[in-house]
């Protein structure tokens, strides 16, 4: 497809799994946590019970750990009817505690496209999950000299978008949005009327999937993100 990002004047980077990793830790814990649990049903079970939990508190939480802590404890009180021991509930506390310690693995190549990139352009962050947690890693990973503006949403719909580039004064037609998910980062920000740059993760949260029906290909995407740098002056 033909790329044409002349127009561009501010990029958004999506967070987790876009600058570093997030979700492979996620996949870690809902193993363990299956492991715990394994005295009361199949794994195959588990987790697909914990996956309706994430999504029937998911309006109530919001995205990030301290939700998913919220959802494994609350599921491991359904999955054993209440008999799940003290010791097993404080284990699934400390998980998220470890999740939230970890420390931020950067992804390849982010320093180098951010320290290009920034010379030319302004920077944002876009991402969903706890503002606190977010905040946190952000500081750890030491990237936030190359950011204008960080701005942690409780969702990434078109009106989250549309929204927040108001608020920004930037035009649609100047912006764009790379990041790993197609449902987050790229179809809402197409449907407003910018541009996207899709760089997949090895791992995609069940939720972030979309179907063949939701799907658009007029987008760019990319093995790794430091391919993107092919595509600027």
């Amino acid at each position: 497809m033909e790329v044409d990002f002349s127009n561009i004047k501010v990029i958004g980077f999506d967070a987790d799994d876009t600058l570093w990793v997030n979700e492979t830790y996620f996949r870690e814990a809902e193993e363990k946590f299956a492991s715990l649990l394994d005295g009361y049903e199949t794994k195959n079970t588990i987790d697909q019970e914990l996956f309706k939990m994430e999504m029937k508190n998911l309006g109530i939480y919001g995205y990030g750990i301290k939700g998913f802590v919220l959802s494994m404890i609350e599921s491991a009180l359904e999955l054993s009817n209440n008999k799940v021991p003290q010791e097993t509930m404080t284990e699934i506390l400390d998980l998220g505690k470890n999740m939230i310690s970890h420390p931020v693995e950067l992804l390849e190549d982010v320093k180098e496209v951010l320290e290009r990139l920034s010379k030319e352009y302004r920077l944002i962050v876009l991402t969903k999950g706890d503002l606190l947690d977010q905040e946190r890693k952000l500081e750890k990973s030491g990237l936030s000299q190359y950011f204008h503006h960080v701005e942690v949403l409780s969702d990434k719909k078109e009106i989250n978008y549309k929204n927040l580039l108001d608020h920004l004064e930037i035009e649609v037609t100047e912006f764009l949005m790379i990041g790993n998910s197609l449902k987050s980062d790229v179809l809402p920000i197409m449907n407003i009327g910018a541009q996207a740059v899709h760089v997949p993760f090895h791992t995609t949260w069940q939720h972030e999937e979309v179907s063949n029906d939701e799907y658009d290909d007029n987008h760019l995407t990319l093995n790794k993100l430091s391919d993107v740098l092919k595509y600027f002056n």
